[in-house]
């Protein structure tokens, strides 16, 4: 049966089981999955990000995704560059008549995704990042609450990266107005991993010890043999921003450990903030739970 849907959006917090989820239904429904994080498109930061990168492969075969190992770490990834690589990614799974899956956590991502963005042609202010990268985290913070509120609720401040980038933006329509917005004309089935917070924050807590275990503190000591800055890789915000301090030396291993617990937690608060925020704007939110069964998925379709 045709349904009304061109694509389907797995989203939800972290450690609320989206990428199982979207794996499952691109495997029933012939899909492809396009991920909406703002940091899986990293080579050689896996354990940080959070890839699972063998949770897609399901009943024996390996489900395509777009969007992860796209750029070196160290590069400067923005949510400009996402919007028009996730657009190309889309229109290309639709050319071969599959369906996108975009499944990640990133509100401001996924937002832009669906509204569309009239930041992508905002340029880089290079003179201006060089002087936000040397100020402290609270700093930031307190020139992104300067933002005139209107506009301070569109964009993001999740990490150190995206609030100077949403400071840089702020900057630039403050100078020359806001440039004309693009849309991709989407008509998704939004689907939302529910997680009550107290299985939630056992899940994170349960999942850190494991990364941890498996090399997340070797993983940044060779990206930092790479070249990778302990600068640049602290602009990456929580597993990056507190493993980083402490392999150079800066705070140790239980300031760090208990440090980075606590930000996770927390942002997997905001990102529900966020959600939650795109329901009271007319989004349509589908709350599951990850294990839903494909059938009930089927329903939520049409067909």
């Amino acid at each position: 049966m045709q349904t009304t849907y061109d694509s389907i959006f797995v989203i939800g917090p972290t450690a609320s089981g989206k990428t199982a989820l979207a794996v499952r239904i691109a495997d029933a429904l012939e899909g492809e999955i396009i991920s909406a994080d703002s940091r899986q498109v990293y080579r050689k930061m896996d354990l940080g990000t959070g890839k699972d990168l063998h949770e897609f492969t399901y009943n024996n075969t390996t489900i395509p995704y777009h969007l992860i190992d796209i750029c070196d770490a160290g590069d400067n990834y923005n949510i400009e560059r996402f919007y028009l690589d996730a657009g190309a990614a889309i229109a290309s799974v639709k050319s071969r008549n599959k369906l996108p899956v975009i499944c990640g956590g990133s509100g401001l991502y996924i937002e832009t995704l669906l509204k569309g963005n009239e930041f992508a042609s905002i340029p880089k202010n290079k003179m201006l990042r060089e002087q936000l990268v040397t100020k402290e985290k609270e700093e930031l913070f307190r020139l992104f609450e300067s933002i005139p509120v209107d506009l301070r609720s569109r964009l993001d401040n999740l990490s150190v990266k995206k609030t100077i980038r949403a400071i840089e933006i702020a900057e630039y329509i403050a100078e020359y107005g806001m440039p004309e917005r693009r849309n991709l004309g989407l008509k998704p089935l939004i689907l939302a991993t529910e997680v009550d917070r107290e299985t939630r924050r056992n899940r994170i807590s349960k999942r850190l010890r494991a990364r941890f275990q498996e090399g997340m503190i070797e993983e940044v000591e060779g990206l930092l043999r790479d070249g990778v800055t302990p600068e640049q890789l602290k602009f990456y915000g929580l597993e990056y921003f507190w493993i980083t301090q402490y392999v150079t030396g800066e705070i140790d291993y239980t300031t760090m450990e208990n440090s980075l617990e606590t930000a996770i937690h927390q942002f997997a608060k905001r990102q529900m903030t966020w959600f939650r925020r795109m329901e009271k704007q007319g989004y349509t939110l589908q709350w599951v739970p990850s294990d839903i069964p494909i059938d009930s998925v089927m329903q939520l379709l049409g067909n």
